[in-house]
């Protein structure tokens, strides 16, 4: 018998699956957010935390986690994928998805769940742990982004831009020159006010796919044009207000999470949320475990950071077998 509760060491994702259970939740101003679950329903819990804000679930997403071990929990936030209003913004702050997370977990009667965020939904899974830390087993994040005023400008005034110039002059082109300043604002004005054929909505995600990989993907950039009416309108919605983040920010809530395990998941040249955010989460987490993926950028897609990330949660798999033996 393998002495790790027989969970086997993999490389690379598991096979597809289909939810037993999909439906929409009412959590008020208008929102019904989707959630689903696949898996084992006796297995231990998991809450799939996706990225944007406004990025939205993928099928791929059930497939980092072992169906015989896992009850995979996935929703779609406020505004985004399969929720409804598609792109709404009205009650969609970080407080209101920490609500809309713990409501989850109570309609599915679940005590304790790990976490798995990526990108914006380190961000979340964060806000929802110090708000919650008894609800948390524990978390894996890939693609840290904490949300500070200089993380946002790295991505959208200066910073990317040095890397991908050519995008950066695509994703410029839409604004007036008096108005590049602050490109998040000027995207978030025509946006809200009137974006009849998506043009402006397309030019932010294309932006964003440029920076998301190693080397340039269209699956990647495909997947984020499909998604560009939310994105668009939630992130600028979002990163005009700083996130809706908690005074102080995500690290100065870090206490909260001393006794929380964690595994840190980033790519080493990752140009939307580069790596020293998560070097600092890291040095603020006693106890975290850093892997840093020497060949991967952000995208959670690549074969690497897959792979790293497959054995991050069978890691925890394990950890658990152990525990409870």
């Amino acid at each position: 018998m393998n002495p790790d509760n027989s969970v086997p060491v993999r490389e690379s994702l598991y096979p597809e699956i289909q939810p037993w259970d999909q439906r929409h939740l009412d959590v008020g101003a208008g929102h019904r957010i989707y959630v689903e679950q696949s898996g084992n329903p006796e297995g231990a819990p998991v809450l799939l935390v996706h990225g944007g804000p406004g990025g939205g679930c993928s099928p791929r997403m059930r497939r980092y986690f072992d169906p015989a071990h896992w009850r995979i929990i996935l929703f779609d936030q406020r505004g985004a994928g399969r929720s409804t209003p598609l792109g709404g913004l009205q009650a969609n702050t970080t407080a209101d998805l920490v609500a809309d997370m713990e409501r989850i977990r109570t309609v599915l009667g679940v005590e304790r769940w790990l976490l798995f965020g990526g990108s914006w939904g380190v961000t979340l899974s964060l806000c929802y742990g110090q708000q919650f830390p008894q609800r948390v087993s524990g978390m894996v994040l890939r693609g840290v982004f904490l949300c500070r005023r200089q993380d946002l400008d790295w991505l959208y005034h200066e910073g990317a831009s040095r890397v991908f110039p050519e995008a950066w002059a695509r994703f410029n082109a839409p604004i007036p020159v008096a108005e590049r300043g602050n490109l998040t604002a000027a995207y978030h004005a025509r946006l809200m006010a009137d974006d009849p054929d998506g043009e402006l909505a397309l030019r932010w995600a294309e932006w964003e796919a440029a920076c998301a990989t190693l080397l340039p993907s269209p699956g990647v950039m495909t997947a984020f044009r499909e998604r560009a009416l939310a994105l668009a309108r939630i992130e600028t919605h979002y990163f005009m207000a700083n996130g809706f983040m908690p005074a102080g920010g995500v690290l100065a809530g870090m206490p909260a999470l001393a006794g929380v395990p964690a595994r840190l998941v980033h790519g080493r040249y990752d140009m939307v949320c580069p790596a020293e955010q998560a070097w600092t989460l890291h040095k603020a987490w006693p106890g975290s475990l850093l892997t840093v993926v020497p060949d991967a950028g952000h995208s959670a897609t690549e074969p690497s950071l897959e792979s790293a990330l497959v054995r991050a949660v069978a890691d925890f798999a394990r950890e658990s077998g152990r525990a409870s033996s």
